[in-house]
């Protein structure tokens, strides 16, 4: 497992399904922060500080302070698809690996992303809230109109793997599927999902519902703000799944308190787990806490292919997922 015969000292930063615990302790010396709490940066700095590795969530902001004592570290193996929570020049300087789990989750998420989109076309947090509140005595021909999905435009902001599979979703439903990504897909790519490369302002301004899937840095930050906003059409629906501050949720509040837009699902948000609270008591929005990825059976893949990770790169091999390949050396 490493140079000398002993142990490999590893932290988890957080509550995992014990079986997971179990495997890692069949072979390190384990110190497990049995909560469901983020570590403060302080304590992750103090507690890696004598590990060779770790294994931490999206929750855990891994950089260059973080690590800079971290003498022996390895690796640091993320149990999410996203690593903006990681300072990758940081792990290069100092050659360490990082990972994540990517695929195991892509189709549990493009669900997520897919039940949020009918949710709010069809005003279902909406129309359930007002049953449970005793106001329907009597069907009327006009009560809880939502906006069609199906024959619709569905325009996919990010074409990574989650977002191919939202597209095959939306051909399942007849629509038309439009895309805006960093570079276009393969012909045969674009074949296989029936998807038409368009510039961002055609998407927004030609979508009937926008899907966000893209990856967060700090050049889509606010990629979708007031000015993209006020390019959508008013019956239009906004989805996010990807990560929060990709939108603007003070100008995502004021368009939706003007109905400016029809409504949005969102799974992330800025400064989650602490929400914009004007986003609380819209009508026109449906909230989930960041479960995009949450099944027994994909939690259970996304933990064991982190640990998979973790321990290949302490027995000196070349991890699976690894997201700085450029530092390794065979």
């Amino acid at each position: 497992m490493n140079s000398s015969n002993a142990r490999p000292k590893i932290l988890v930063a957080r509550r995992i399904f014990p079986e997971g615990i179990e495997r890692l302790e069949a072979v390190c010396d384990v110190d497990y922060v049995d909560q469901i709490e983020p570590l403060s940066k302080e304590e992750l700095a103090r507690r890696l500080l004598d590990k060779d590795g770790a294994l931490v969530t999206g929750s855990e902001r891994v950089d260059a302070e973080t690590i800079k004592n971290a003498s022996a570290l390895k690796i640091v193996s993320n149990i999410a698809v996203g690593f903006n929570n990681f300072d990758v020049e940081a792990l290069n300087q100092r050659g360490i690996i990082g990972t994540n789990t990517p695929d195991v989750l892509t189709d549990t998420t493009a669900d997520l992303g897919f039940a949020l989109l009918m949710a709010i076309s069809r005003r279902l947090s909406e129309a359930e809230r007002w049953l449970r509140d005793g106001q329907w005595h009597h069907w009327e021909m006009g009560r809880m109109l939502g906006v069609d999905i199906h024959h619709s435009t569905l325009g996919i902001m990010g074409m990574g793997r989650i977002g191919q599979a939202i597209a095959k979703r939306g051909l399942a439903f007849g629509m038309n599927v439009i895309y805006y990504n960093r570079r276009p897909l393969s012909p045969e790519l674009e074949q296989a999902c029936q998807a038409t490369y368009v510039d961002k302002e055609t998407l927004l301004k030609t979508a009937d519902h926008v899907m966000l899937v893209m990856p967060y840095s700090p050049q889509s930050h606010h990629f979708i703000g007031a000015k993209e906003l006020s390019m959508m059409k008013p019956t239009a629906t906004l989805v996010n799944i990807a990560r929060g501050g990709i939108v603007d949720d003070n100008a995502l509040v004021e368009a939706l308190q003007q109905q400016r837009i029809f409504g949005a699902g969102l799974d992330v948000y800025e400064g989650e787990p602490h929400l914009h609270p004007g986003l609380l008591n819209l009508p026109n929005v449906v909230l989930a806490p960041h479960i995009g990825s949450a099944t027994e059976k994909t939690r259970y893949l996304m933990m064991n292919l982190a640990i998979d990770n973790l321990l290949a790169g302490l027995a000196g091999k070349k991890p699976k997922t690894m997201i700085n390949p450029e530092i390794w050396q065979d």
